[in-house]
């Protein structure tokens, strides 16, 4: 395909600018980002397009330049006023940069143009869900069904808003609706963690240690139901289990301070005191903010001043 683009440009006198996209596209392919780069660059001088604006963006993110690449569609949206697909770019990078506020800006800009864009309706809903909103959430998603969006992920998302915004009647049914529509068994364990965290919410503790058994027999390199299944044999008294369930949610997801805290509490409570303190060193650099954290180190640190 290169070489059949390289023809036709030449054959075009290097003035069609079609063709060069095309031959940026086979250098993305081939992940010669820079000389994809030159080439999209070139075809913009002779054409405006929004597709070749979007195809640089990618090769800007592929070489991880996220602020280059909101740059341009910054430029594009002065040269395109109100271009859906521009505005949905920036707030992907947003997102992805952790941004979630502008994100949600921009995904608002987006439905002033577009109000049947599925991709913004659901990611103001998410944001909506963890800015402690699941009503206005509920509201966001319960447009996408009636917009005839029907899959595992909106069941999944439904249920867990019922839930916290306590229409407790609505959230098994969500969550049974999702269960039957998954397609692969990553989403249905998703659906049986969310399960097992509403079974702990409602006090049942032995459906919920069902619930996380059910998310690791469908995803076994699940952490977070690790931890949980962790929690849940300390109130059982099974030491021993539990260190082991928190030691591989550890070694699946060292970003996560869950365990490394977990395990500080019941390392703690056995008396094993220099144990709890390297992993409460370990939950704070994951996260530094915690404060149950920081409050258990400063009761280790005196209590070795003490010593």
């Amino acid at each position: 395909a290169l070489d059949l683009a390289a023809l036709a440009t030449e054959h075009a006198q290097f003035k069609d600018w079609w063709w060069k996209v095309q031959i940026g596209k086979c250098y993305y392919r081939l992940g010669l980002y820079r000389e994809a780069e030159k080439q999209f660059k070139s075809a913009l001088k002779q054409q405006d397009m929004v597709d070749t604006i979007l195809y640089l963006a990618k090769v800007y993110l592929r070489l991880d330049q996220p602020v280059t690449a909101l740059n341009l569609f910054k430029q594009g949206l002065d040269r395109f006023p109100g271009e859906v697909t521009l505005i949905c770019g920036i707030a992907r990078i947003y997102e992805e940069m952790n941004n979630i506020s502008s994100a949600a800006e921009y995904y608002k800009d987006v439905l002033k143009q577009d109000n049947t864009h599925v991709e913004a309706i659901a990611c103001i809903g998410s944001n909506h869900f963890y800015s402690d909103q699941p009503e206005i959430a509920l509201r966001f998603y319960r447009r996408l069904l009636q917009m005839g969006v029907y899959n595992c992920q909106l069941f999944n998302n439904l249920g867990l808003c019922c839930f916290y915004a306590q229409q407790y009647d609505m959230t098994l049914s969500s969550f049974e609706r999702a269960l039957f529509l998954a397609e692969n068994e990553e989403e249905t364990a998703d659906v049986w963690y969310n399960l097992g965290h509403v079974a702990v919410g409602i006090g049942d503790l032995n459906l919920a240690y069902q619930c996380f058994k059910l998310t690791l027999i469908n995803n076994n390199d699940y952490a977070e139901a690790y931890n949980n299944l962790a929690v849940l044999e300390m109130r059982k008294g099974h030491i021993e289990q539990a260190r082991a369930l928190l030691q591989t949610a550890s070694s699946l997801a060292p970003h996560m301070y869950e365990p490394h805290f977990n395990v500080a509490i019941l390392s703690e409570k056995v008396g094993d005191l220099q144990r709890s303190y390297t992993a409460a060193q370990k939950s704070e650099e994951a996260f530094p903010g915690h404060v149950d954290t920081q409050q258990l180190i400063k009761q280790l640190k005196e209590h070795f001043a003490m010593l």
